[in-house]
């Protein structure tokens, strides 16, 4: 019965001292000043990559995404052994400050040379007009769901 008393009576010691916890205000505090919150401008590195969702102005392919597709269509090749073949391929890339196109990911494919395929044809992408947050451009990373064609 001690021990459990003193078992007790540690964990209710532990438990008061640690939820003693003090709050430091510092007049800078952008929690209450949303004023400075708003003209502050936070960069983390030159070379941080964003986010398409995250973005103020989202990167684009000359001529819109329609004009993409129609691109990837047009110079993308089915392979000759599965000319029936059906699918989607999943890629990520990062389109660059100055709209090239780098790190080209295939995430997912069918198989068949599929993927390299894809690959292929974005590397042969022509520049596109990168994004930006706060009026400067930035590194973004980009998602794609390309359909096999019929």
């Amino acid at each position: 019965m001690k021990k459990f008393l003193i078992l007790i009576l540690i964990c209710f010691a532990q438990n008061i001292s640690s939820q003693h916890k003090e709050v430091k205000k510092s007049p800078d505090d952008l929690r209450d000043n949303l004023k400075n919150y708003k003209e502050e401008e936070i960069i983390l590195d030159e070379n941080h990559i964003y986010n398409t969702a995250g973005l103020e102005i989202l990167p684009s392919f000359p001529g819109g995404t329609f004009k993409f597709h129609q691109f990837i269509s047009k110079k993308y090749k089915k392979p000759n052994k599965q000319p029936s073949l059906q699918g989607k391929i999943f890629a990520t890339f990062i389109i660059e400050k100055d709209g090239t196109l780098n790190d080209i990911k295939i995430v997912y494919d069918i198989g068949f040379g599929t993927g390299d395929e894809l690959l292929r044809v974005l590397k042969l992408s022509p520049k596109w007009k990168p994004g930006k947050q706060n009026n400067k451009e930035v590194r973004t990373l980009y998602s794609l769901v390309f359909y096999l064609p019929k």
